[in-house]
């Protein structure tokens, strides 16, 4: 699946070494789960994608959220994920995440498991995803008024 034209601008602020960290995450998503639907939010302190089997966020099985030195990637229900052989970080009710500085050092096979086991439960929660294959799209969902934002001309 292309990106939604639009990312490129929200990422534009950004480093260009954090640019392609984003891009290298979302290109392993896509391509490990062609299905799913890339839902896009350029928030107020972070630009965040979201990938789903429907078009809704409570139905999302993981997460990219961009900051400035780091990229986060994250599972919507990773608390409830049995097994973990990555340490996951956050102490909130579901949301659990690994920051990510160097695509090299980011666990392939270990969280390609841990994605699999998020999509189960996302279609354990909404039965209607089971074995859905529908055609994916990258959906900008909302873009803040207000930013956040690195600024290139002050060296971050």
């Amino acid at each position: 699946m292309k990106p939604n034209p639009q990312l490129k601008e929200f990422l534009a602020p950004y480093d260009k070494r954090i640019q392609e960290l984003t891009m290298e995450l979302r290109n392993f998503i896509t391509d490990l789960v062609p299905e799913s639907n890339e839902l896009i939010w350029d928030n107020y302190n972070a630009v965040a994608m979201a990938y789903s089997k429907s078009e809704k966020l409570k139905d999302a099985f993981c997460h990219i959220a961009v900051y400035s030195g780091h990229v986060n990637f994250g599972f919507n229900r990773g608390a409830e994920l049995t097994k973990r052989p990555v340490k996951l970080q956050g102490k909130g009710k579901l949301i659990r995440h690994i920051s990510v500085e160097e695509f090299r050092f980011f666990p392939q096979p270990e969280i390609q498991a841990m994605i699999w086991e998020a999509i189960g439960i996302s279609e354990k929660l909404n039965n209607e995803l089971i074995g859905k294959k529908a055609q994916s799209k990258s959906i900008v969902m909302s873009i803040a008024e207000k930013k956040i934002r690195p600024n290139p001309k002050a060296g971050n």
